[in-house]
C-alpha cells in the first residue's frame, strides 16, 4: 500500500516541479514583453504549484518515504503567448487526468488520505486549466489588441512612475 502511494505520489512531486519550471519560463517572458497579466498569471500558477510539490512531499514523508525531486523534462522554450497558453492547458489536461487515476489507485490501496490529496490536487489543476482557457478564448476574441492593451497598461503605470 505506501509503497505504491509513495511511488504515485513521487510522480506528482515530479510533474509539480516540472509545472513550476514551465510556468516560471512563461512568466519571465511574458513580463519581458510587457505583458503583465499573463506574466502575473503564470507566477500565480507556479506558485500554487509549489504548494502542490510541499503538500506532496509531506504525504510522502509521512508514510515514510523518501521525496524524489526530479524533472522529469526540459522546459519548451516557447515565446508565443497564444502557444504558451494552450501548451499550459495541455499540461494541466495532462494532470487532471493522472491525478484522477492515480486517486482510483489510491483508494483501491486503501489510502484514503492519498486519494483525497489526488482529488483536491484535480480541483487546482481544473481552476488552473479554466484560467488558461479563458485567456487563450481572450486570445482568440480580441487577437493581438487583447496583448497590445497589457503593454500599454505597463507603459502608462512605467511612464507615471517619479525617477529615484
Amino acid at each position: 500500500m505506501r509503497k505504491k502511494s509513495i511511488e504515485l505520489l513521487n510522480k506528482g512531486v515530479t510533474d509539480e516541479l516540472a509545472a513550476v519550471h514551465q510556468y516560471m519560463y512563461f512568466h519571465f517572458h511574458c513580463d519581458d514583453q510587457g505583458y503583465d497579466l499573463l506574466a502575473n498569471l503564470f507566477r500565480r500558477i507556479a506558485i500554487g504549484e509549489m504548494v502542490h510539490v510541499e503538500e506532496l512531499a509531506e504525504r510522502i514523508l509521512y508514510l515514510g518515504g523518501e521525496v524524489e525531486m526530479k524533472v522529469a523534462k526540459n522546459v519548451e522554450k516557447i515565446h508565443d503567448v497564444k502557444k504558451m497558453l494552450e501548451y499550459a492547458a495541455e499540461m494541466e489536461e495532462g494532470a487532471i487526468s493522472d491525478y484522477n487515476k492515480w486517486a482510483l489507485e489510491c483508494s483501491k490501496n486503501e489510502d484514503s488520505v492519498s486519494k483525497k490529496l489526488f482529488e483536491a490536487l484535480v480541483e487546482d489543476e481544473e481552476k488552473h486549466f479554466d484560467q488558461f482557457d479563458d485567456e487563450i478564448e481572450n486570445l482568440n476574441k480580441f487577437g493581438d489588441n487583447y496583448l497590445a492593451l497589457q503593454s500599454i497598461e505597463r507603459s502608462k503605470s512605467q511612464a507615471g512612475k517619479k525617477e529615484e
